[in-house]
């Protein structure tokens, strides 16, 4: 069975006043707190055992969700005493989590429907592989003009069009034990570790076009997130 690991220890900066006292994961949207979303997308692939790394506001969480039974999952958790960064995180969870195959890591503000066996059939076929990640085209946050640059004339109009030209890094991670040698004991796993894994050859990137898929950093993704979720499924 596999685990995931939810990094729940943020401090949800620009979603404040709302995250002033109460954790990210558990901000609501479409009337569920975003780790409710992330459990029923889990238990759709098979998962149901879930380790929550919490620092920022740790108590509310674990208030909230307890051992999981009333979301239909089993959770533990490993605590942050301070800021550790998402290297940090996943190397504090080392002890649950180094006897698996390979397991799943995700940002606690993520909500999303891609197809998590794509990356586990990767991890499984691919041999001294150390993970996956999943990357999705950019979303622009802007609306684009499209016009004639010769004669000044505007030919359409497009509203925060998908980029298929670039990629971006989507927050969702599969892992095997061998990411632990690679971790520190701080530090963003982005900046510090995959450009590492990069240059080893030990990762992969797994393309997902055409998913649900919103990170919540701000009011204005809740509202997106909302519209999102009331005409796609989980």
């Amino acid at each position: 069975m596999v685990k995931a690991l939810i990094l729940a220890g943020g401090l949800g900066k620009r979603l404040r006043p709302l995250t002033s006292d109460k954790p990210k994961p558990l901000i609501s949207v479409a009337g569920k707190p975003i780790m409710a979303w992330q459990f029923e997308w889990l238990k759709k692939h098979g998962i149901d055992e879930v380790v929550l790394a919490v620092g920022y506001l740790k108590e509310r969480v674990m208030n909230e969700i307890g051992s999981g039974r009333k979301y239909g999952v089993k959770v533990s958790y490993v605590v942050e005493e301070e800021p550790l960064g998402t290297a940090g995180a996943v190397k504090n969870a080392e002890l649950v989590l180094r006897r698996e195959d390979y397991f799943v890591v995700l940002n606690g503000d993520i909500i999303t429907n891609i197809e998590l066996d794509r990356m586990f059939k990767i991890v499984k076929e691919t041999p001294n592989i150390t993970g996956v990640i999943a990357v999705v085209p950019l979303p622009s946050p802007y609306g684009i003009i499209d016009f004639d640059e010769k004669t000044g004339y505007v030919r359409k109009f497009m509203e925060k069009p998908i980029i298929k030209s670039y990629w971006i890094n989507a927050g969702i991670y599969v892992f095997t034990p061998s990411i632990f040698q690679y971790l520190p004991d701080k530090g963003d796993i982005e900046r510090t570790v995959f450009p590492i894994l990069a240059k080893k050859q030990l990762i992969k990137a797994v393309a997902f076009e055409g998913v649900l898929w919103k990170s919540i950093d701000t009011y204005k993704d809740i509202e997106e997130a909302e519209k999102l979720l009331s005409t796609i499924k989980l």
